[in-house]
């Protein structure tokens, strides 16, 4: 037994012998040197003294530093430029690229992210062998080194590559394996320019499955996730509102910077939530007093004005005067594309900050020209010399310029500008790229065109047949691009921003006859971007409109309830109601119904006054509107919306009030806009046609003097008709007393109760009747059609509930043949009035 306990101590004695050994082997001091540095100057040391001992995890770690230390200072405390210029990282630089055949993935493609955040070039020999090395083993890549390589080649902004390609694909044979949502939205973010409809519906739901809202260290996570779908131009609710969550519950760590990235990518996705724009304003406010640098400030100046309230915009437009100076050309154009978000109205600072950017102009590109040039006249600034060296950049620009997107911005820019004639270059321009150009690209150009002609530059001798010969081109690219159309997403996208005169002129007819060849195309997910077109158009097409109806009726649990909405407008606008029609209205409403609480406010409001359009109450989404809670929300984010929407809101809510007073007055809401209305009232001035003075005559012919009618009167609830009269019980009309009193009581409240009795100074006689004539003009109507609009609709049956007998005159009987004279008007106005009954 002995020998066999020998060789057992024996072996006992190799194996600690061995991990002695391997422990000294093991122990690299200058892996522990490079460890212990604090700065910069103590790596390059630790270099120069062994460049001859360097290994690849020597440089690897230097390198590596080196970044990180840069990466834990703020911006403005960074010394890259130190770094790059310093003669050992030049050593270093050479060291890694003589050692790529002995880096492992991680440390390849680690090696390249660093040498790139420390603004090595893309052209530069190591970055390219790094980046070629990469793709050879790109297959074998892990998905986080995957990741972090997809990242590297979108800071050479290779997003088009072949190798991206390559990486798309990969992702999309190993996506199930990806777990982390930090990997996946890396990729995503990476990949955004090279996928199809199907993968990007696998990363949606990926993410989605992945991104947990009650962990609050997603944060970059969510924001990259929000920076893909808005590079994809993809509008996803549930994505976008899980994403919201997680930036909410990091509010209090978000910066100004922060604030700003998330608010613009949702203006870009058209996601505008009520909760964050109230919970930004509130965090922002907060840092006010914080940021007193111009880079900062800027930040701060850029997200928050848009959203305060006037005593902060003043004060953040004052601390902006008094720096405005010190702003680096990207941060004044920064301020003055904000000053024109806000409707800055400060005479000084919009002169003061023109002034500073006339001597910064040299500094800008192109397309930052258009931009300021179209922020200044949004400000209406007066700045003539300004002006007339924004407009000789743009023609300068614009004779070199061969991208169509790029000569379609700056030629509208330069349409608004003052022109005394058009160069005959620019027009040469237009007509090379118009055949690549898209639907809305043209759409710009004809209305450039369109305002040039209208400004008297067509009398130059030439001109003319110039412009003729460009908008015949114009109308035949159009054309010919809707009818090889084949795809209705692209088709509506690209349709998204047309509008006015050539589109309606040119182009609306060939769109809709499009839109009916690729019906079929309809989906559950194009539904409501298409609806909304549809509205925009005015025009109302029964069989496009009646697929939008069976297409949501039957994928309804598929579409957002936030949808429904834009789905339901064009039925309530245009006042259209489809085959199974009520089943499609309770069908939208029942799917928005359990989401009240998530709707924003502004949009709830919108939403009851197109149902009310259509003559929908339903009780629970009334009462909500109209509570306590609610319109007290409602005024919170009126606060932070755009002027105009603002306005909107306000007149649709109080639209709102009065059809619910009097349509649904069991539901005892009261009516609470007697002082708005009186607002109204007070700013606006009533303007009479030459129509409707020709009636009001024949009218008083008609009746038997002026006195009979009385016209733009105000009933009670603030409608304003044309004319009013008033007929006894046996159809003879009343002198027309001054009936300013009959509008307010004394009190000055609505002088008509919910049971329509009358309590003003003075009461109909028994039997008598008041007459409401109200002129249609063209905007009561679809435009294809001689279709009454809902509004219109809504307009009559409200004013039937005051106890108006309503005579409408649409346009095209009062302006017809038929009616070529003065006998034929009287007897219209007479059949209308006497023999007609409501």
């Amino acid at each position: 037994m002995l020998p066999l306990k020998i060789l057992r101590l024996k072996h006992i004695c190799y194996t600690s012998v061995r991990f002695y050994h391997s422990r000294v082997m093991g122990s690299d001091s200058l892996l522990d040197q490079l460890g212990n540095c604090s700065n910069e100057d103590q790596i390059f040391d630790i270099v120069g003294k062994n460049k001859a001992k360097l290994s690849v995890k020597h440089v690897g770690r230097a390198i590596n530093l080196l970044w990180q230390f840069q990466k834990e200072r703020p911006q403005m405390l960074r010394t890259i430029d130190f770094i790059r210029k310093h003669s050992q990282f030049m050593v270093l630089r050479v060291l890694a690229e003589n050692k790529i055949d002995l880096m492992d993935d991680e440390t390849l493609v680690d090696m390249l992210y660093n040498a790139l955040r420390l603004n090595v070039e893309p052209h530069d020999s190591l970055v390219q062998q790094l980046v070629v090395e990469a793709w050879g083993r790109i297959e074998r890549f892990s998905m986080a080194t995957l990741s972090k390589f997809a990242v590297c080649l979108t800071d050479q902004h290779m997003h088009h590559s072949p190798l991206m390609g390559e990486i798309t694909d990969i992702v999309s044979r190993k996506l199930e394996s990806i777990q982390d949502v930090r990997i996946l939205s890396s990729l995503m973010l990476s990949i955004s320019g090279m996928i199809s409809t199907c993968l990007r519906n696998c990363l949606i739901e990926k993410a989605e499955f992945l991104l947990d809202t009650r962990d609050t260290s997603q944060l970059n996570n969510a924001r990259r996730i929000v920076q893909f779908l808005r590079n994809i131009k993809f509008n996803y609710r549930p994505l976008l509102e899980k994403c919201n969550t997680i930036f909410l519950q990091n509010i209090k760590s978000l910066d100004a910077d922060d604030i700003s990235i998330i608010l613009g990518l949702y203006q870009s996705l058209h996601f505008n939530n009520c909760d964050f724009r109230l919970a930004a304003k509130w965090r922002l406010t907060e840092l006010a007093n914080v940021h007193t640098d111009p880079a900062s400030f800027v930040r701060l100046f850029a997200a928050l004005g848009p959203l305060s309230e006037p005593v902060v915009r003043e004060r953040l437009e004052s601390a902006t005067l008094l720096m405005v100076e010190e702003f680096s050309p990207s941060q004044t154009l920064a301020v003055i594309e904000t000053m024109g978000e806000m409707e800055c109205r400060n005479p000084q600072l919009i002169q003061k900050v023109a002034s500073t950017l006339y001597k910064q102009l040299d500094v800008y590109k192109p397309l930052d020209i258009a931009r300021i040039a179209q922020a200044l006249l949004l400000l209406h600034c007066q700045n003539p010399e300004l002006y007339a060296e924004l407009r000789r950049m743009l023609v300068s620009y614009l004779h070199l310029s061969v991208v169509p997107y790029e000569v379609s911005m700056l030629t509208r820019v330069l349409s608004l500008l003052p022109s005394p004639r058009t160069d005959h270059l620019i027009l040469a321009r237009i007509d090379a790229v118009l055949p690549q150009c898209n639907l809305s690209d043209l759409n710009t150009f004809a209305i450039a065109i369109t305002k040039w002609v209208r400004n008297g530059s067509s009398t130059q001798p030439g001109t003319a047949a110039v412009y003729v010969k460009l908008l015949q081109k114009l109308n035949k690219c159009g054309l010919e691009r809707l009818q090889k159309a084949d795809s209705l997403d692209l088709l509506i996208e690209e349709l998204k921003y047309v509008s006015g005169e050539w589109f309606e002129e040119v182009l609306a007819e060939e769109t809709m006859a499009t839109f009916d060849r690729l019906i079929d195309q309809i989906t559950w997910s194009n539904v409501p971007e298409f609806a909304l077109f549809l509205t925009k158009t005015n025009c109302l097409h029964t069989g496009l409109l009646d697929q939008i109806a069976s297409v949501t009726l039957e994928h309804i649990n598929k579409i957002h309830y936030s949808a429904t909405y834009a789905i339901l407008l064009p039925f309530t606008i245009l006042n259209y109601d489809p085959p199974q029609g009520e089943d499609f209205f309770e069908s939208c409403i029942q799917r928005f119904r359990p989401h009240l609480s998530l709707f924003a406010p502004h949009l709830l409001v919108l939403f009851g006054y197109s149902l009310a359009l259509a003559d929908y109450f339903p009780e629970d989404i009334i009462k909500t509107i109209f509570s306590v809670d609610f319109l007290a929300k409602l005024d919170s984010q009126l606060d932070t919306l755009p002027d105009v929407l603002n306005m909107r809101i306000r007149l649709r809510l109080m639209e709102l009030n009065r059809a619910v007073c009097l349509e649904c007055p069991e539901f005892q809401t009261p009516w609470f806009h007697d002082r708005y209305c009186q607002q109204l009232l007070n700013k606006g001035n009533v303007y009479v046609s030459a129509i409707q003075q020709q009636i009001h005559e024949i009218l008083g012919q008609l009746l038997g003097g002026s006195n009979y009618a009385k016209a733009s009167v105000f009933t009670p609830y603030y409608y304003f008709i044309d004319f009013e009269c008033v007929l006894d019980k046996h159809q003879k009309p009343l002198p027309y007393v001054d009936q300013s009193s009959l509008l307010l009581s004394k009190k000055g409240k609505v002088p008509w109760e919910l049971d329509n009795q009358f309590i003003g100074e003075k009461q109909l006689l028994p039997g008598a009747k008041r007459v409401a004539v109200e002129f249609l003009d063209s905007k009561a109507f679809c435009k294809n059609s001689r279709h009454v609009k809902g509004e219109t609709v809504m307009k009559k049956r409200h004013l039937e509930i005051l106890g108006y007998h309503v005579v409408q005159i649409p346009h095209f009987e009062w302006n017809s043949m038929e009616l070529s004279t003065k006998d034929a008007w009287i007897e219209y106005l007479k059949q209308k009035i006497f023999a007609e009954e409501s």
